[in-house]
């Protein structure tokens, strides 16, 4: 990457030491808008996160032009931009009709700076380059039409070093249908040509769902080449799953695409190549809730949801993850990078006002390499969640994770969802796009032998104001096919299912058994009641055994393939009724064989 050996030398010897020991991720500020398009670095190594401060919400083009400024990745300044420097960051729709640059791509053959934006005004409608040799901050960048469509959540331009080609992903709505479309430059911006690819299929209600999924069939893709030459695409989906596409001909045509690994719904992903020819995808390897009769749901949905045209509630966007591939395989890491620190708020629809993304959600991404084996990456969308995080690469290949609640319960997912109101109602001038609240689920209570520490407790309470009631918890490890998951468990009223998954998935799903690759129940019928018993599950080769001490209990057989191996334990109350006993967990405990 251009910019490493500049950014080095910037560092001072505090820099380099605060930078040697971030290993997991490690938060470092709040960008100004939302995570998609911002980061961009200047030729002297300074690194820019350009912004508009105080909109409304997302699609709004009022607000001041900011930028935040570090030389580190850890230290940033606030600084205002010239008037309209900075494109709005979720659509790529120029602020105000002005055309100075905000964030671009540097070419580092040429030094010149592109990015494309597009204008939804009449006079000049379409989609365009903005290309100068100033850089962010331009006044007056040349202006290049590509075309007279306006294209959708334009991504920052990849570079193909060795063939000086510039390539934008971003999609265009023919007819409700959405095209993944890549814009190619082979002369810095100057004339462009448009590749466009096959949408995905649209979402099918099949149990457990009963209703659709708002209908994005391709939107919001992102690429980058492999380090065997090809061109990998990303396309955000209605399915379970991103589908991918690839080029052999660095983007000029594209495959027919096909469902990829990579579990996510209604979300964006981001795949950044690092200087070394290595890939990290960040997504939301996450699971929403089955999607309900709409006509049957209160409070009531708006057609527009009904009709797959929109969403009701968003519960899969708390949760970040970041996986690794050496060789054009992923193999390496789904980790969660971020977790969304108000995933549990019970003002959640509301909370951090509209003056930002009306979106309270940690999904859509920006990284970029930094020195020393470093990355960072901006996630998320309103202020009140959105961050920008330092990790060290290396922290993906870890084999092993722990918890035992000594700080809180910040790794693992405990929330249950509140019937709220469902749809976006930004029209109507309120707050809380398509979400619900949140309560507590499992809680940390005294550990009953008087150790001084904490246990989580899952047990249930009836109340028929959540969406469930089925206390749970979700916890990741490093992905693996071969592993052991040691647990300190207690029970005492009821006990719990246990699932292995490969994916993240809602504390209170009913349905999580339909999604787990292993799936058992752990109670009195196995375990001694009111007693500490330290519990081995060992999975490989198609069956889980689960032992306490050296005594066999039983085997589990896997029932569904993960490619990617198994980076999730789920544990879930088993009361049907109210069960404020229910079962302790003192201690958890990883490692791939």
């Amino acid at each position: 990457m251009w910019y490493l050996d500049i950014m080095e030398d910037n560092l001072t010897e505090s820099d380099r030491n605060r930078l040697s020991k971030i290993w997991a991720p490690v938060t470092v500020g709040v960008q100004p808008d939302d995570s998609r398009r911002g980061l961009c670095v200047m030729p002297d190594g300074e690194i820019r996160y350009y912004g508009v401060e105080g909109k409304s919400h997302c699609w709004d083009k009022d607000g001041i032009s900011v930028y935040l400024s570090s030389y580190n990745g850890l230290d940033w300044a606030r600084k205002e931009g010239p008037a309209g420097s900075a494109p709005v960051i979720n659509t790529g729709t120029v602020q105000n009709g002005t055309l100075a640059m905000g964030a671009a791509a540097r070419l580092p053959w040429s030094g010149r700076y592109v990015t494309a934006v597009n204008f939804t005004d009449e006079e000049r409608r379409g989609t365009w380059a903005m290309l100068s040799d100033i850089g962010p901050g331009d006044p007056a960048p040349v202006m290049v039409k590509i075309c007279d469509e306006v294209c959708g959540d334009l991504f920052q331009p990849v570079l193909l070093e060795d063939r000086k080609r510039l390539l934008v992903s971003t999609y265009v709505n023919q007819n409700g249908d959405y095209f993944p479309r890549v814009l190619i430059s082979d002369d810095d911006g100057e004339h462009w040509k448009t590749v466009l690819i096959n949408p995905t299929p649209k979402h099918i209600p099949v149990f457990p769902h009963r209703g659709i999924r708002w209908q994005n069939n391709g939107s919001e893709p992102n690429l980058a080449e492999l380090p065997d030459g090809r061109l990998m695409l990303l396309a955000r989906t209605s399915l379970d799953y991103f589908y991918v596409y690839y080029s052999q001909d660095h983007g000029d045509s594209w495959d027919e695409g096909s469902p990829s690994i990579f579990h996510g719904t209604l979300t964006t992903p981001y795949l950044l190549k690092l200087s070394d020819g290595r890939v990290i995808c960040f997504w939301n390897n996450t699971r929403p809730m089955a999607e309900p009769d709409h006509d049957r749901t209160w409070p009531p949905v708006s057609d527009y949801v009904k009709e797959g045209r929109g969403e009701d509630a968003f519960t899969n966007r708390d949760i970040d993850h970041a996986a690794l591939t050496s060789d054009g395989v992923f193999g390496e890491g789904f980790r969660d990078v971020g977790r969304n620190e108000i995933r549990g708020a019970s003002d959640f629809r509301v909370r951090g006002g509209s003056t930002s993304s009306a979106d309270k959600s940690v999904h859509q991404f920006q990284a970029l390499e930094l020195p020393m084996g470093k990355v960072l990456v901006a996630y998320g969308q309103n202020s009140i969640s959105r961050r920008m995080a330092v990790f060290d690469v290396n922290w993906l290949y870890e084999k092993s994770n722990s918890e035992d609640f000594g700080l809180g319960m910040g790794h693992i997912s405990t929330h249950l969802f509140v019937k709220s109101l469902s749809d976006s109602h930004l029209g109507k001038g309120f707050n809380g796009h398509c979400a619900w609240n949140r309560t507590d689920g499992a809680l940390l209570v005294p550990d009953p032998d008087c150790t001084g520490g904490e246990v989580l407790q899952i047990c249930r309470v009836k109340d028929s104001r959540l969406v469930s009631d089925r206390q749970g918890m979700a916890w990741n490890f490093p992905a693996t096919k071969n592993g052991i998951l040691k647990l300190q468990i207690r029970i005492e009223g009821s006990g719990v299912r246990v699932r292995l998954c490969d994916h993240w998935i809602n504390p209170g799903d009913e349905y999580v058994g339909l999604y787990a690759a292993y799936d058992f129940e752990l109670d009195a019928r196995s375990l001694p009641t009111g007693t500490w018993c330290d519990v081995k599950i060992a999975f490989t080769d198609g069956y889980a055994k689960i032992f306490t001490g050296d005594k066999l209990l039983f085997q589990a057989a896997q029932k569904l393939d993960v490619p990617c191996g198994i980076s999730y334990l789920h544990l879930q109350t088993m009361a049907e009724e109210t069960d404020f006993l229910g079962t302790l967990i003192r201690r958890m405990e990883f490692c791939a064989e």
